[in-house]
């Protein structure tokens, strides 16, 4: 395929505001113009700058492209799944006017829920593993939502976060139908069906419809599966591929059709070991694992390189992409997701001795920029 070297075209209009007091369908990209200034939070969602990666590119030989969905209002790509969720709980009739938001969330999606429904009226628990990063436990609580920190156990245990979650809200509207709605990220297909509607058609009408693959981690699978669904449509020869960090059990499925799960990752809210609703049927060709000593330094090379500070699982992402583009050959075009922001891991992304402890390289601008101390000092 032959590629060009014009710069993927930047669109700046927002998701279509919100009538108050109205609930809001999902609507597709094409149908959204909504003007400046915007009304409000949920209309600066979306819509993020397609960016061109510079080095991944020139390693590979193809166009390696990436939406900067740390430039969501909240900060990460879930500003896109809390909004699809809300609007369609309040379209359904299960969100009223004043509710309480309940989550089971390592974070992201429960920021960009108490952000969206502190601006649409709604307050938020959030029930949340207590390993999640510091910076980002902070985040949720600065954004106004109930934080309660639980321990991180597997899904099949009764007290994981997801099932507390669910457990509150059950309680809560038994007392009183309707006060509380769990969101339920990992199995309403609404989030699926949403980056199927949105994210999917954004990111080809920003590639100027040359896509030949499109890669990126799953947690819930919402992105994934939306944006596979998205492109096959449009094409049904574009390659998606899933980048599993290390500890997944999603790969081995995809590969051999069994949730078997090897080694660890310091990467947060990526990688499963359950199918989920939003996961199941995702359409995709190639999968895997990707260990940590190949995706952070990736994280680090992007912001030394090219000023672009990331979360781990955006690591993850570009390991993929660079993958696919080996796999595909020179001259395609290779999308991706740069899911959040690195200041969200600063403890880990960019600590040398807690790398050093994981085994994971460390820079030496990185090394120079925290040198160790003297003991004593």
């Amino acid at each position: 395929m032959t590629t060009t070297t014009t710069q993927p075209i930047v669109t700046l209009d927002g998701q279509q505001p919100r009538q108050p007091g109205l609930p809001s369908a999902p609507t597709s990209p094409s149908e959204t113009h909504p003007t400046n200034p915007r009304p409000d939070l949920a209309a600066t969602v979306g819509h993020t700058p397609m960016l061109r990666l510079r080095e991944a590119s020139a390693l590979t030989g193809c166009e390696i492209l990436a939406k900067a969905e740390f430039l969501n209002p909240g900060g990460s790509i879930k500003d896109r799944t809390a909004l699809g969720l809300l609007l369609d709980a309040e379209h359904r009739g299960l969100l009223r006017p004043g509710g309480l938001i309940v989550e089971g969330t390592a974070g992201n999606t429960g920021i960009g829920l108490a952000l969206l429904g502190a601006s649409l009226g709604y307050r938020s628990v959030i029930f949340m593993p207590q390993t999640q990063s510091r910076e980002k436990i902070d985040a949720l609580r600065i954004s106004g939502a109930e934080v309660r920190l639980v321990p991180a156990v597997p899904y099949r245990d009764p007290d994981h976060y997801a099932h507390q979650a669910r457990r509150y809200a059950d309680e809560l509207n038994g007392v009183a139908p309707l006060s509380a709605w769990f969101a339920d990220q990992f199995d309403n297909t609404a989030n699926r069906d949403w980056h199927e509607a949105t994210t999917g058609p954004e990111i080809w009408q920003d590639a100027g419809g040359r896509v030949d693959g499109f890669v990126c981690a799953a947690g819930t699978g919402g992105t994934l599966a939306g944006v596979g669904r998205a492109l096959k449509a449009r094409n049904p020869a574009v390659c998606i591929a899933l980048a599993d960090p290390a500890g997944s059990a999603l790969a081995s499925y995809i590969n051999t059709g069994e949730l078997v799960a090897s080694g660890n990752s310091i990467s947060e809210g990526i990688g499963s070991s359950r199918i989920t609703a939003n996961f199941d049927g995702a359409p995709i060709d190639l999968a895997w694992s990707i260990p940590d000593d190949e995706s952070v330094p990736l994280t680090h090379q992007l912001l030394h390189q090219e000023g672009w500070c990331v979360g781990g699982s955006s690591g993850v992402n570009i390991a993929g992409a660079i993958r696919l583009a080996r796999k595909l050959g020179p001259g395609h075009t290779i999308v991706t997701v740069l899911a959040d922001a690195g200041t969200r891991y600063q403890a880990k992304l960019f600590n040398p001795p807690f790398l050093r402890e994981k085994g994971i390289p460390v820079p030496e601008w990185l090394a120079r920029a925290f040198p160790v101390e003297p003991a004593g000092t």
